[in-house]
């Protein structure tokens, strides 16, 4: 603002007289004069006259004005949207041509009408959220916007339980959201494996993803029958306990510990004979990072195939076994 002051100080504002003034180079000022002028803190120069400095306050005063009007208009347009979509909801729901909306399990094909679902549980939730997230870090626009949404849901007192997998940890676009999620209130864990994506609204309605076939979203099951969600609520809870806190107070134990935890899930799904795809997925990382993990596994194991491998793993266990045996007896 040093060319504004200039400006001030000398009544007019001359492109080659600030320049000198100020010691810079012409191109700059020009440049400083128009987004002035922009800002509406310099007139416009009239035909072969100078550029006036603008008092700032007349220059609020306007802004805010013109800003102040279109908020006014757009709580207009908000009010209005409310009473009509209002008075038309009664309609629809007093009429006996969508029985299926009081079916207990809803079965949506579309992604597009699991979304406008998800936005009315959420526009109506007042109490708990609850989500289970598998797989490894979302992408970063996803974080984005389920941010918007978590952050509006905890300005209302709603609390915000959301359970993600361990590899989302090595995302640092998740560690961020869950920093702010948990700045703002809500609750961020993650544990070893989580079997499907899970979204509760208020231990009322439960929102079940169909399989993914490629790379649409896929539809999913709305449930609203009281016997089965208790059970998913109970199913959420009994994977909340053995979470983890997101992000950990001290990164490098917290890396240590995941580290150590994903590594044994690993060996125990390897002694199952499981494949890496399966293994991959069913602990929400890439198939080739988990191969990456298998061979430094197999290294320190001493295994040259998967099956000596195994044995190994069974003699371990074995071995385990007998040890903690003989310290019971």
């Amino acid at each position: 603002m040093d060319a504004y002051q200039a400006g001030v100080r000398a009544g007019v504002f001359v492109d080659e007289e600030i320049a000198a003034q100020l010691d810079l180079e012409l191109p700059r000022v020009v440049e400083a004069r128009k987004r002035l002028q922009e800002l509406r803190l310099l007139s416009d120069a009239p035909e072969g006259g100078p550029a006036v400095p603008l008092d700032p306050e007349i220059v609020e005063a306007e802004l805010v004005s013109n800003l102040e009007i279109s908020i006014s208009r757009q709580r207009r347009q908000i009010s209005q949207i409310h009473r009509q979509l209002r008075s038309l909801a009664t309609v629809y729901r007093s009429t006996e041509h969508h029985p299926r909306e009081n079916a207990l399990i809803r079965v949506l094909d579309s992604a597009a009408d699991v979304q406008r679902e998800l936005d009315l549980a959420r526009h109506r939730c007042t109490q708990e959220r609850m989500a289970l997230q598998p797989g490894g870090g979302r992408a970063a626009h996803l974080l984005q916007e389920d941010l918007v949404h978590t952050q509006e849901l905890l300005r209302r007192g709603v609390r915000i339980r959301t359970l993600y997998q361990h590899t989302a940890r090595s995302s640092m676009a998740t560690r961020a959201y869950a920093k702010r999620v948990g700045d703002a209130g809500g609750e961020v864990r993650t544990a070893e494996e989580l079997s499907e994506r899970l979204i509760i609204y208020d231990r009322r309605i439960a929102f079940v993803p169909k399989e993914r076939r490629g790379q649409e979203a896929p539809g999913a099951a709305v449930v609203t029958d009281p016997t089965l969600v208790a059970y998913l609520c109970r199913s959420f809870e009994a994977a909340w306990q053995v979470g983890q806190p997101f992000p950990e107070p001290d990164p490098v134990e917290d890396a240590q510990h995941v580290g150590s935890e994903l590594r044994a899930s690993i060996l125990r799904l390897m002694g199952m004979g499981l494949k890496d795809e399966v293994i991959a997925r069913r602990l929400g990382m890439a198939t080739r990072t988990c191969r990456r993990y298998i061979s430094t596994l197999m290294e320190e194991l001493g295994a040259s195939s998967r099956f000596q491998a195994g044995l190994l793993l069974g003699r371990r266990e074995a071995s385990a076994d007998g040890e903690g045996a003989a310290h019971r007896s």
